[in-house]
């Protein structure tokens, strides 16, 4: 897993909460889907800039609320800004050795 970050502790609590974001039609976390690219703490604002498995994504708004609602919830005060991306497009090879075994279940 490759997520860039300007603040290591920040991005650690982030990733805990994050976990329990749930791709609804996969059933796997976001986290270990590998649909996180970049979360950094800016003055008064978390960016959080991610994808999905798809452009066409049925679920797309239910993760992004679900991430959104996260973020607000772990850190209170903060603006919570998401970034969709599809540069560089998702991929299988994003998924964490924890998701593969998962998915192999």
């Amino acid at each position: 897993m490759n997520i860039l970050t300007n603040n290591e502790k920040f991005c650690n609590q982030s990733l805990k909460q994050l976990r329990n974001v749930i791709d609804p039609e996969i059933g796997l976390n976001i986290v270990d889907l590998g649909l996180l690219y970049e979360l950094n703490l800016e003055e008064g604002k978390i960016v959080c800039r991610m994808t999905l498995t798809s452009q066409f994504c049925p679920m797309g708004e239910v993760i992004l609320d679900g991430v959104h609602e996260a973020l607000q919830n772990t850190f209170e005060g903060y603006q919570v800004e998401i970034e969709l991306t599809f540069e560089p497009p998702w991929n299988e090879e994003r998924i964490s050795e924890h998701g593969r075994h998962f998915l192999r279940q």
